[in-house]
């Protein structure tokens, strides 16, 4: 376990990336230039990470020195690799449980959904690099400490996880409104995937295409949807209800 820091400056923050910092995620100032950016580049070419382009404002928030246009968060946590984090699973347990989070981006609602998947027995959480939640203090906070007791994977995309999976014999259900199917009607005794998606636009219409199952609960009420980790709780404790 490592503590959350937020590190500035272009130079600070390619050298935390050479010296193998779990960087989780790094905000750029929109139409920055210089020799020293273009190294940074040519650094992030090597990998995959996450990075967004903002205003300089936001920079101003987010760090308290010369950021010279680049800040970055080094995640409290180690990220596994797909098949770190399943491989060893899968050779140890009959119906593994697997939660995949398609560009959850609230860090509460990460943080929220960690806890309880950990409450629920999930064996591994699967983020894609980028457009997820990052993990900082709101999100420990926020798991309970949980962050820290289940492992968590970043994948290029989604869908590749998702083939993955069900290479490997486990059934990928979606949770998604957009469906005659409940979540009910789906035998959660096998080994199962569940895809959440985002807060605004839900499991992307590509991943659909691709799960075994897309499935909903049934609302009765007027308003036509729920928090996405509310929803994830009903989700994976209809799993525990069917595998108690």
């Amino acid at each position: 376990m490592k503590d959350a820091t937020t590190i500035f400056g272009i130079r600070a923050v390619i050298e935390a990336i050479e010296s193998g910092e779990t960087i989780d995620k790094i905000f750029i100032q929109k139409g920055l230039a210089g020799d020293l950016f273009s190294e940074l580049k040519r650094t992030l070419a090597k990998g995959h990470y996450n990075v967004s382009y903002v205003p300089q404002e936001k920079l101003h928030k987010l760090s308290k020195g010369n950021h010279q246009g680049v800040v970055a968060k080094i995640s409290p946590i180690d990220f596994l690799t797909l098949e770190d984090a399943v491989e060893p699973i899968l050779a140890k347990k009959e119906a593994p449980f697997f939660l995949l989070l398609d560009q959850v981006n609230d860090v509460r609602n990460f943080g929220a959904i960690i806890r309880t998947a950990e409450c629920c027995g999930v064996d591994a959480i699967i983020i894609p690099e980028k457009g997820a939640a990052p993990i900082n203090a709101d999100t420990v906070k926020t798991s309970a400490g949980a962050v820290f007791k289940i492992p968590i994977c970043k994948v290029n995309h989604i869908k590749d996880a998702v083939f993955y999976l069900q290479s490997s014999g486990i059934q990928v259900v979606a949770a998604t409104e957009k469906t005659e199917t409940h979540l009910y009607d789906v035998d959660f005794k096998k080994p199962t995937a569940i895809v959440m998606g985002n807060e605004a636009k839900g499991v992307t219409p590509s991943i659909l295409k691709t799960v075994d199952h897309s499935v909903k609960l049934p609302m009765r009420g007027e308003i036509a949807s729920l928090n996405v980790s509310v929803a994830c709780g009903a989700f994976l404790y209809e799993v525990v209800r069917q595998r108690f």
